[in-house]
């Protein structure tokens, strides 16, 4: 079966203007499946993929936002490149399968095999429990695989675990029981005290998850960079945005991040040379006010596009002149911890050392992390993350 089987080509009339798209416009730039599906091989393939995906018969409390992707494409096409050559594609829209399943399938699939061919599939969903296809999408490629997750709740079931159905509450849940176990972390950001449980704290750390409240990168997003930096893949609640900035989403409350915050994440997601997808969910059009979400989640993905194309491919493995290494004596524990910073853009990691069965020539984990975790080692504090990191390992 051929990816453009699973989809519908872009109604580009519906939202074009009459006098078209500058040349620098991203609607003239960005290969639209139209009557052809665009080529995703060769020498000209694009590094990034736009799709929608048209099911929120899972998106709890929110019914509507399965018609989301053409009303974000409108806002999208009409933005201005940055100062570098795009290379992009728009497949069009996933339609929903006769069941949610068909649908999980079809997203799977296409995550799949897009980033088979090192191209990064940006969603636009759809209900949030489409993140789960997303993740299985990574289950072929045999590595452990973080996921950051945007989002004012914790999407899990704590006390029917293993039991709970697949919606836009508890797909966590099938995230960390998938069967084989590729999942390492999960990070959620941007979370409200008052919409999570102190079990579902709990059970977050039992698991050495991450969890950053909303609170704590108010006013200092940079200090959720790291975060963003360790994931493979990212999944975004548009209802982590507050209603002021984005109304469009029917369990969005006063508070969250602010619009510039949400670009900002975006922006470093582009910018993390391991992360291979990103999904954006939960946008409902039909309550959209003047297409202000719409705009918003547009510029969202404007900023995802230009962190990408200035990606700095800086991950510390070589040469080693490229990079300042740092140790830090923890004298009550007895412990070395290193530290690395790259010459090229001053971003912070940590060895968290391998134990057990793995290869000697995996001799440690490298963390993104910030320059106050090696501040507080200098102090003789060992950092939450390294602890965190060294109990997954083992």
């Amino acid at each position: 079966m051929s990816l453009s089987d699973f989809f519908q080509p872009v109604s580009l009339g519906q939202f074009m203007p009459d006098e078209g798209y500058a040349t620098v416009q991203l609607g003239s730039l960005i290969q639209i499946h139209l009557k052809e599906f665009p080529e995703l091989e060769g020498p000209e393939k694009p590094h990034l993929v736009l799709f929608g995906i048209d099911d929120d018969r899972k998106a709890l409390g929110n019914e509507g936002c399965a018609g989301g992707a053409d009303v974000v494409r409108r806002q999208l096409y009409s933005l201005y490149s940055g100062d570098y050559p795009v290379k992009m594609a728009d497949l069009g829209n996933i339609v929903a399968g006769e069941t949610v399943k068909d649908t999980y399938v079809a997203v799977t699939k296409v995550c799949e095999e897009l980033m088979k061919a090192d191209i990064i599939p940006i969603l636009i969903g759809g209900g949030q429990d489409l993140t789960y296809a997303q993740f299985t999408a990574f289950e072929k490629l045999e590595r452990k695989v973080e996921v950051a997750v945007v989002d004012p709740r914790f999407d899990l079931d704590q006390h029917n675990s293993e039991k709970a159905a697949l919606n836009s509450q508890t797909f966590l849940n099938h995230i960390i029981l998938h069967e084989p176990d590729f999942l390492f972390n999960i990070n959620n950001i941007g979370y409200q005290s008052y919409f999570v449980s102190r079990e579902a704290v709990d059970l977050y750390e039992k698991l050495y998850f991450n969890a950053t409240r909303v609170g704590e990168i108010a006013g200092k997003i940079e200090y959720a960079e790291p975060l963003v930096r360790s994931a493979d893949m990212l999944s975004f609640d548009m209802a982590a945005i507050r209603f002021s900035d984005a109304p469009a989403n029917a369990n969005v409350t006063p508070n969250g991040l602010f619009g510039q915050e949400a670009c900002q994440l975006c922006r470093y997601a582009g910018m993390n040379d391991k992360l291979s997808s990103i999904g954006f969910y939960e946008y409902n059009p039909t309550l959209d006010v003047r297409r202000q979400t719409a705009t918003l989640l547009a510029q969202m993905i404007w900023y995802f596009m230009d962190g990408f194309y200035n990606r700095k491919n800086d991950l510390p493995f070589s040469p080693p002149s490229s990079y300042i290494t740092y140790r830090a004596t923890l004298e009550h524990e007895g412990h070395e911890l290193v530290f690395v910073k790259s010459k090229k853009t001053d971003r912070w990691w940590m060895q968290v050392p391998y134990f057990g069965s793995k290869s000697v020539n995996e001799r440690y984990y490298l963390v993104p992390c910030r320059f106050e975790d090696y501040q507080e080692a200098l102090s003789g504090e060992m950092p939450d993350l390294w602890w965190r990191t060294h109990q997954k390992l083992q």
